[in-house]
């Protein structure tokens, strides 16, 4: 998950708050730019599984996994501490580390990260998809430990694409409007955000969840399953890419 990406001048908090007013070795992850996860799974086909809802996710693991476009394996660690409402998570592999932002909802973690020892800058979001097409999410952003609420009710189109409005609760307390458009592409999805600012995110679908990244391409972002004993089966990668790379991490 080697990601050296430019750094960006505006943090995805502080986009936020505009927004509100409205490769190749077996031990390191080659630099790549374009990857992103791709699940393309849908609800119609994708068994239930069994509740992880009260297992607690924090602690220390052991991660294997494969880069994007078959460059390769790579391995290491990966530490995950609870902050409130989210997640911190951070990876040492090779000699890279890697530090992002999670979020929780059900059996699914959605994560946004960046190379280093913080995430600044990134942001993720998980929607759970309605049988009616609305969007239910939550959102973290590296830095604050609360997290955001958003309701997004499908205004036109049809399965994920389409049109929304949305309302929500940013981390601070206060509610905002707005619209969210969804738009398919390759692997995953382009999300734009409107009302005051612009905000966009790349996002891939997995069943009746879909993780959205936020950040720009300095910030990748992995959605892992939590298996009934504990492990994390994910796919990673960053926008734009039609490849995708996988990770499995068991605590220790």
């Amino acid at each position: 998950m080697n990601k050296t990406y430019p750094k960006i001048t505006l943090s995805v908090c502080a986009a936020f708050v505009l927004f509100t007013a409205l490769g190749c070795g077996s031990t390191d992850r080659p630099a790549s730019n374009t990857a992103a996860p791709a699940n393309t799974t849908t609800a119609e086909n994708t068994a239930t599984a069994p509740s992880t809802t009260g297992q607690e996710i924090s602690g220390a693991y052991t991660i294997t996994g494969t880069n994007e476009g078959g460059g390769g394996e790579y391995g290491g660690g990966l530490n995950i501490i609870k902050r409130d409402d989210v997640y911190q998570f951070s990876w040492t592999s090779g000699t890279k580390t890697y530090d992002g932002v999670g979020v929780r909802t059900d059996n699914t973690v959605a994560v946004a990260f960046t190379e280093g020892t913080d995430g600044k800058s990134c942001g993720v979001v998980l929607y759970k998809i309605g049988a009616d097409g609305s969007l239910d999410g939550k959102a973290g952003y590296w830095g604050v430990n609360q997290a955001e609420t958003e309701k997004a009710k499908r205004t036109s189109g049809s399965d994920l694409d389409g049109n929304y409005d949305i309302s929500g609760t940013s981390p601070d307390g206060k509610d905002y409007n707005g619209k969210l458009a969804v738009k398919k592409d390759g692997a995953g999805y382009n999300f734009a955000w409107s009302g005051g600012s612009a905000l966009t995110g790349f996002g891939i679908r997995s069943g009746d969840k879909v993780s959205v990244g936020l950040g720009g391409k300095q910030c990748g972002f992995v959605a892992y399953d939590i298996k009934p004993d504990g492990t994390l089966e994910g796919k990673w990668g960053s926008p734009g890419s039609t490849s995708v790379g996988t990770e499995v991490a068991k605590k220790k």
